[in-house]
């Protein structure tokens, strides 16, 4: 028995009926048990996959309508509370996946998912994660497996050399000591803001022949996306993320997730947005073939 079939439900949600070989494979995660502000998370991966299924997924400018394409969804994994039995049904499941060696998105849930999906990638896979805070807390709520330290836990495992953090504007001492210390790059959310994301995205990302990429959706201003867990006031537009996707074409994306959406606190455009997100990034790795 293989760890798809021992740990994942079997109500896939993403409207697929094209035949042939998937060009992606989906997979949700609902896990929200370190959550501090507003938990909730755990409900995002079927509202994402439902805004998906109402989405337009023609791409006019790439020229792929991914209405031909099989994308195949695995449906969601066993809930558990527990962070360390989520985290080993995630290594298990991530490596598995990888060696079918198809595109694959990881819908959460919270960001501590990232520490079982992304270490389960090739150690020279590059990572780029998109989120208004560093989660580079040494322990958080009386525990190191958080989605506040997720980050700091990869980087005690792998080191720092593949990451580049992406619009962070919300963050304690702490973790700014910890990033100078162990030199990790970044862009900054004013960066951003002065239209240099997405030629410092590309430039970085020349060195690596595979990414891994994260979107926490608090990147963005919650005006665009009110439906998350920690809303950070004065972030990026839905335009200025969208800019930074689209500099990852010619570039083989090879896994993604997406988290912290939170239904309860949505109106549609956080949802919309997520599924945005997905559609791009297939699109982007056909027409890169």
């Amino acid at each position: 028995m293989s760890f798809l079939e021992f740990y994942m439900s079997k109500a896939p949600l993403i409207d697929s009926s094209e035949d042939g070989e998937a060009v992606a494979t989906v997979v949700g995660i609902p896990f929200d048990s370190t959550h501090s502000y507003k938990p909730g998370c755990r409900f995002g991966p079927d509202v994402i996959r439902d805004a998906f299924n109402n989405i337009e997924i023609f791409h006019p400018e790439l020229q792929v309508d991914l209405e031909s394409v099989n994308i195949e969804d695995l449906g969601n994994t066993k809930h558990t509370v527990v962070a360390t039995e989520m985290l080993e049904m995630l290594r298990k499941i991530a490596t598995e996946l990888i060696e079918k060696n198809k595109q694959l998105f990881f819908l959460g849930g919270e960001h501590l998912i990232t520490y079982g999906t992304f270490l389960s990638f090739p150690k020279e896979t590059g990572y780029v994660v998109f989120d208004a805070h560093y989660d580079l807390r040494d322990v958080y709520a009386d525990t190191k497996l958080s989605h506040a330290s997720y980050l700091r836990r990869i980087v005690e495992d792998r080191g720092a050399e593949n990451i580049l953090h992406v619009g962070a504007r919300a963050f304690v001492q702490e973790e700014l000591a910890f990033l100078k210390e162990n030199k990790i790059k970044t862009i900054s959310d004013k960066e951003i803001r002065q239209g240099k994301g997405p030629q410092i995205l590309k430039d970085h990302i020349s060195t690596f022949d595979k990414l891994y990429t994260s979107f926490d959706l608090d990147v963005l201003d919650p005006a665009f996306a009110p439906g998350v867990g920690n809303p950070e006031a004065v972030g990026i537009s839905s335009r200025e993320l969208f800019d930074m996707i689209y500099s990852l074409e010619n570039k083989k994306v090879s896994g993604v997730d997406i988290v912290e959406l939170n239904p309860t606190f949505d109106n549609g455009s956080t949802a919309s947005l997520a599924a945005k997100i997905i559609s791009t990034l297939i699109a982007l790795n056909l027409a890169n073939k």
